[in-house]
């Protein structure tokens, strides 16, 4: 099973930059996307149903044109869902979820803190709201995949410049004591690059001001987390950094079953 997750920051910009013609010849089973920035009526072209994927959107209602998440999927789920019942993050079309008999595959969008106070504050609000639901999640008995941007570093090693970002959204203490507490110790959520990468420094994102992607200044804030049940069969994971259909690169994950 190959799963791929995507920030496109616009999925009709990444589509002319080449996404899709990259994507057919992945041989993906899911795909993930986040920042669709697109109504589901603007994606009527075939180019947005590749090779006879069963494709759903979640769209932010609260302004057209701004966030959105997707799922791309080869087998036809049994069911998606869109909610999880806390209008304020639904309607910004932040979660989509597939389901595959018992395993979940979900695409998140964490918002982002860096506009200012006032939408690090729904970061922070965002977080305390979403743990119980992963703790939730984490105790059912199904097999997650969470996929996603989900706007915070973990460590040193996933950031270039650690230091000169500690008071900077997506770097700041209590985000990354959050994060590292989701993933904490054997019982939580794996990481699955880190996992498959103990001491890898590869990043997913790259400002677009200067020169960052080309001297690999970036992030890693892409990921997708896994139930410990999903552990033994990750067998690799790549960083495709190049073609460029983003700030963000695309994240590919294998798994050692079937979907």
């Amino acid at each position: 099973m190959r799963i791929i997750s995507f920030n496109a920051n616009g999925i009709r910009s990444a589509a002319n930059k080449g996404f899709f013609d990259w994507f057919r010849a992945q041989d993906a089973d899911v795909l993930c996307l986040q920042e669709t920035k697109a109504q589901e009526s603007q994606l009527a072209d075939p180019q947005f149903r590749p090779d006879g994927h069963h494709c759903f959107y979640k769209d932010a209602s609260t302004k057209k044109g701004y966030s959105g998440v997707a799922i791309y999927a080869r087998r036809e789920p049994d069911e998606v869902r869109t909610s999880l019942g806390w209008a304020p993050f639904d309607d910004e079309g932040r979660y989509i979820e597939a389901r595959f008999g018992n395993l979940s595959v979900v695409s998140f969008y964490i918002p982002s803190g860096s506009s200012g106070e006032l939408r690090q504050g729904f970061k922070f609000e965002v977080m305390d709201w979403l743990r119980p639901v992963l703790d939730g999640w984490l105790a059912s008995g199904r097999d997650y995949v969470l996929c996603g941007d989900w706007n915070i570093v973990r460590s040193r090693l996933d950031i270039k410049n650690w230091t000169s970002n500690q008071k900077n959204s997506g770097c700041l203490p209590p985000e990354r004591d959050w994060l590292n507490g989701v993933c904490a110790d054997t019982s939580g959520w794996v990481d699955a690059y880190r996992a498959l990468n103990p001491e890898g420094q590869d990043y997913t994102w790259w400002s677009n001001r200067g020169a960052a992607r080309a001297n690999d200044v970036g992030w890693r804030i892409d990921y997708q987390f896994v139930t410990p049940s999903l552990r033994e069969s990750l067998r690799g994971c790549a960083v495709a950094r190049a073609p460029r259909f983003s700030d963000h690169a695309p994240f590919t994950v294998d798994y050692d079953r079937p979907l």
